[in-house]
């Protein structure tokens, strides 16, 4: 039996308010320049209500729907990257003493927690890889402070965008775990689900009702139907033998033809955690910074090695972010890079679909996509 209650739609402000009583800033969706984004919000009146996305390769766009619903969309620009892999902060600082000498000191993170409104199963997915490379090992200090005290309320995801295809790679539209709360939406409220221990105290203190046999079985149908309506697919959820043997495939050429090499695709994939550092001295040269900053295989700086560029064209470009994301993830993180969001593609200026330069690389050479059973092998 699910530990599962049912909310009304004029109860959502309630769980808003206990976060924010609970010493968290809380951060939803909202509608800003013609996008849903993730931002500061203390009301529910502040989410995107009656507003559907429609995406396709290149293209993004909002329109006015019937239903007030609040999550009636796939997915915005980003997630939680931004908010927990901060896209420029100090690392550490430098200072020259009066006797010569230099001192280091680390930027010490504090930020207040984070209650997040609205993370998809794709997203949620994004989130365990990046838990995977900052966490395991050595953590990185800033993402840990960050991630300490990150609570979710999950969303699962029953409107597709067209470029979608989360349920080839495993990862969606159901958030199956990763999340303190996730909420079914309904017409009149949500069924709130409980992923943890926290995520039962805060539902323990909301004005919920029992859940019905009718509204769970609503709930499932519209999840199951959005994994039913997405067409997107990649050949295979482990593409690291084929693409490894197809290094001089003419379609790397073809997509160079069309790629900008701008990075768009890696600033708003949730996965993607490449970096720069450099140091910014001050006029005096007394004080310095070290600074991260994100960056991207697309850019010609990040293939610079000693003099010697060991990229120099587009195409070595988009076959290292392609065959990387999809192949060598699996040695390192024991499964594929991508998550299906399908960002990647709306957000690419000329329109590039990774699902269809895969399976154009791959074609004759790559097993038939597995059914969505959460298996990554």
């Amino acid at each position: 039996m699910r530990d599962s209650r049912f909310l009304r739609r004029d109860a959502l402000q309630a769980l808003l308010d206990l976060l924010g009583a609970q010493g968290f800033r809380v951060i939803g969706p909202v509608v800003r320049d013609g996008a849903v984004q993730y931002l500061d919000i203390d009301s529910a009146a502040q989410l995107p209500s009656a507003i559907h996305d429609h995406q396709s390769p290149g293209r993004y766009r909002l329109s006015d729907a019937d239903a007030a619903r609040c999550f009636a969309w796939a997915n915005g620009l980003q997630a939680l990257k931004p908010y927990l892999f901060s896209a420029r902060e100090v690392l550490w600082r430098s200072s020259r003493k009066a006797d010569g000498g230099l001192t280091f000191d680390a930027d010490a993170v504090a930020p207040k927690p984070i209650a997040v409104i609205g993370t998809r199963a794709c997203d949620l997915a994004a989130l365990a890889l990046h838990d995977l490379h900052f966490l395991d090992g050595i953590p990185d200090p800033a993402y840990a402070a960050r991630r300490q005290d990150l609570f979710i309320v999950a969303v699962h995801c029953t409107h597709p965008a067209e470029t979608c295809f989360c349920a080839s790679t495993g990862d969606g539209p159901r958030a199956t775990g990763g999340f303190d709360l996730a909420l079914s939406e309904l017409d009149h409220g949500f069924i709130v689900e409980t992923g943890s221990d926290r995520g039962r105290q805060v539902a323990a203190q909301l004005p919920t009702e029992p859940v019905s046999e009718a509204q769970q079985q609503q709930a499932d149908a519209e999840i199951e139907a959005g994994a039913l309506r997405q067409v997107r697919r990649l050949p295979s959820r482990n593409l690291s033998g084929v693409l490894a043997a197809r290094l001089e495939h003419p379609r790397w050429d073809q997509v160079a033809a069309r790629c900008l090499s701008c990075g768009n695709c890696t600033s708003v994939c949730p996965t993607c955690f490449c970096h720069a550092q450099h140091d910014a001295p001050t006029l005096d040269g007394n004080d310095s910074e070290h600074v991260r900053e994100w960056d991207s295989c697309f850019t010609e700086g990040h293939a610079y090695l000693h003099g010697y560029q060991i990229r120099p064209e587009t195409r070595h470009r988009y076959r290292q972010w392609m065959t990387h994301k999809l192949g060598s993830w699996h040695a390192q993180f024991g499964r594929s890079g991508c998550v299906g969001c399908g960002r990647c593609i709306t957000w690419c200026p000329v329109g590039i679909d990774i699902t269809e330069e895969a399976n154009a690389v791959c074609a004759h050479g790559a097993t038939q996509p597995q059914a969505p059973s959460g298996d990554v092998s």
